[in-house]
């Protein structure tokens, strides 16, 4: 199963799901912590060996082990962190880990997957393509059962989950969707969205979560506190806020096509014929002409490309995927030139027709 994970740019979440023209994916995380260990930042070796230990054997008596994999980092390579981390299945912090008693649960889909000793001793998540947040709750919380079965979690009956951050005190569960909002960026509304996004209780961040850098047009979006709201709260404001944000985005590419059919057109067939043609090309510029092909694709100028392709050749040009692709290490103007090759090929291979971008209604 881990071959796969790290072998593949495949993850279920790059699959066509509701909504998926703007909302690529959704997530529910569960933080949870054990009740007579140590928070992690607080482990040793010794505290760490038993919390670990307590996790595999709650693991080995659920019905969680003919399902998922456990993988200690002590067995994977910094490569291989990272290449789990650029597909969303870890997070950049737990990705920079090298502890022995650190690691992971997963599926071979990357669907279910729980850190384990990150900021907290359990993050337990589920990934799912298009806007399906409900969903995934629902199968975090059979996992989130199926440990506590075995477990012990630290809780109070006033605050909730105890977790590492008071910011996750409470239900312990952060929901998010990612988002591909060109038009709102392209119409100079983003400001305006993010500020009505923050009043309601929301967080916008970048592609990778929590200090990570917006690219590509790609917003993870997800709830700021946890304490006080109960999930079915989070969930049902999250969704609401989530098709606002999809009306308007899709209201404004209606605009652009209306109002300026040939320049965006122009747009997106530059960006095409430069992803296709170019011999060199960074990761940032990469993603922004992954953006406009995206829109192009979904709104009916690019023909023949599957949203599907776009999102694995997300993952697929980033820094650990390139090298492990190579099979070497490279240095950033190495992976530039090869990006351009991965990209080229990615591109031409799901054309169904060789010939250049069809616009559409011409």
């Amino acid at each position: 199963m881990s071959s796969d994970l790290l072998n593949s740019t495949y993850v279920r979440w790059m699959e066509e799901g509701p909504e998926s023209d703007i909302v690529i994916s959704s997530r529910v995380r569960l933080a949870r912590n054990l009740q007579t260990v140590p928070f992690p930042h607080l482990l040793d070796e010794k505290t760490g060996q038993t919390c670990w230990q307590q996790v595999q054997q709650a693991w080995q008596k659920s019905s969680l082990k003919n399902e998922l994999e456990l993988l200690s980092f002590s067995n994977l390579t910094a490569l291989d962190r990272q290449i789990l981390m650029e597909k969303h299945l870890i997070s950049p912090d737990h990705a920079e880990a090298n502890k022995s008693y650190q690691g992971l649960l997963v599926d071979k889909d990357g669907l279910l997957a729980i850190m384990i000793n990150e900021e907290d001793h359990l993050r337990i998540q589920c990934l799912l393509p298009g806007l399906q947040i409900e969903e995934c709750y629902k199968k975090a919380q059979l996992v989130d059962d199926e440990l506590e079965s075995n477990l012990s979690f630290a809780f109070d009956e006033q605050r909730g989950y105890l977790t590492a951050c008071p910011t996750n005190v409470g239900t312990g569960m952060r929901a998010s969707v990612m988002l591909h909002l060109p038009a709102i960026v392209i119409t100079g509304q983003l400001n305006a969205v993010v500020h009505y996004i923050g009043q309601l209780g929301l967080t916008v961040r970048g592609i990778y979560g929590e200090g990570s850098e917006a690219m590509g047009n790609f917003f993870q979006v997800s709830n700021q506190i946890t304490l006080g709201q109960t999930e079915e709260d989070i969930i049902a404001n999250l969704t609401a806020v989530t098709r606002q944000i999809i009306q308007q985005e899709r209201t404004l590419r209606e605009n652009l096509k209306n109002q300026m059919n040939i320049q965006l057109e122009d747009r997106v067939c530059r960006a095409y014929g430069i992803l296709t043609n170019a011999r060199v090309i960074t990761s940032s510029e990469a993603l922004g002409h992954l953006s406009e092909v995206r829109l192009g694709v979904n709104m009916g100028i690019i023909d023949g490309i599957q949203p599907y392709a776009l999102n694995e050749l997300v993952v697929a040009i980033r820094p650990a995927h390139l090298q492990k692709r190579a099979g070497r290490e490279m240095d950033a103007g190495s992976r530039d030139i090869h990006r351009a090759e991965v990209i080229k090929e990615k591109l031409t291979s799901h054309k169904t027709k060789p010939d250049s971008p069809q616009a559409a209604g011409n």
